[in-house]
């Protein structure tokens, strides 16, 4: 089929085309006949279906965290019952505020009888915390490295929670035998709603 032939076809006798240029305009018409659908109809099915494909994969992960949040469920609400108990029975190991100067005689009484003399008892001032009140003592006592020992042990042993800090110790004058501790004990008193903080008590008699 030669190009002149090509510059004579015309649409009104197409019927009369030879066959070359018949199969030519039907694979033409067929191009822009499969161009124009995908081009208005199946790009947008396309879009629609990646787009419902990322909302599907979304889903999935959002439901695979939630999944993952239930079945720990049960062993958190396990571990809150276990930390509601544990943290009441701290509470209740710290004394209350007629326990303090109870307890401050108990310290006083635990350091005479580990053998220690008191330079230095002198309870200060409750300092308020979250939920609870600090009450220092500042203490001074002479003795040896074994009675000093005894008296760590010995307030670590008693039934309300008393903890000691800045502990410092060094020679008594000339006298190899007899050494100097300072420390600062400190015992904590559960501060319930509207509860004030108590005065400094009086230094306790040696």
């Amino acid at each position: 089929m030669k190009l002149q032939d090509l510059n004579n076809l015309s649409l009104g006798n197409a019927g009369s085309w030879p066959v070359p240029a018949k199969a030519g305009a039907i694979l033409l018409l067929c191009a822009v006949v499969l161009g124009a659908g995908y081009w208005f109809d199946t790009k947008g099915q396309l879009e629609r279906l990646t787009a419902a494909e990322e909302q599907e994969v979304q889903k999935r992960q959002a439901f695979e965290a939630k999944q993952r949040k239930a079945a720990s469920l049960e062993p958190l609400k396990q571990q809150l019952e276990e930390m509601k108990q544990s943290f009441g029975a701290m509470v209740r190991q710290l004394p209350n505020q007629a326990e303090i100067e109870a307890l401050l005689v108990d310290i006083s009484q635990t350091g005479l009888a580990s053998g220690l003399e008191f330079e230095l008892f002198e309870p200060q001032p409750e300092v308020p915390k979250d939920f609870y009140a600090e009450k220092p003592i500042k203490l001074r006592v002479t003795g040896t490295y074994h009675e000093f020992g005894d008296f760590v042990s010995g307030v670590a042993a008693l039934p309300r929670i008393v903890t000691q800090h800045d502990i410092s110790i060094r020679p008594k004058g000339n006298d190899s035998s007899q050494l100097v501790m300072e420390a600062t004990a400190k015992t904590y008193r559960y501060v319930e709603d509207g509860t004030p903080a108590a005065k400094p008590n009086p230094k306790p008699g040696n």
